[in-house]
């Protein structure tokens, strides 16, 4: 049995948590999000779900795709605070990262998440945004689309 996969998109500042650090370590714990929107979407995640891993600050483009290991739980930074994290694992590097002045330039995307809600970390993201972006890097996913549950 599958589910209807969602997507997201996930901000880091590389000099913090890169996606090269991340295709590294092969996993890692999305921790440290103090703000309660972008917590309530990292609690609507599911296992499966994919990501557009987007740097922040420095580069300001996004330069890959993870997906959601482990759904939410109890964030482990937040001792006694009802805050989140998940894990989770790359999937694919962007072939050309898709930079910030390109998605406000491009009018499909005028109405994406990244931009209409710039100061959150963690946003969802609609599949043709989600779809577009990826054609913008010059990428296609590995064949596994579909999550198992």
């Amino acid at each position: 049995m599958t589910t209807e996969m969602h997507y997201w998109l996930v901000k880091s500042e590389p000099y913090k948590y890169s996606f090269a650090r991340l295709l590294a370590d092969k996993r890692a714990v999305w921790d440290g999000v103090r703000n309660y929107e972008a917590r309530n979407n990292l609690r609507a995640m599911k296992k499966g779900d994919l990501l557009l891993f987007y740097h922040s600050n420095e580069g300001k483009a996004v330069v890959g795709i993870a997906r959601v290991a482990r759904e939410a739980y109890p964030d482990p930074t937040a001792e006694g605070e009802d805050w989140s994290a998940i894990d989770v694992e790359p999937v694919i590097s962007l072939k050309a990262p898709v930079e910030l002045e390109v998605i406000k330039s491009d009018p499909f995307l005028t109405d994406i998440a990244l931009l209409k809600r710039s100061r959150l970390s963690v946003v969802p993201v609609s599949a043709e945004h989600f779809e577009h972006v990826l054609a913008l890097g010059k990428t296609k996913l590995p064949v596994r689309k579909t999550r198992r549950t």
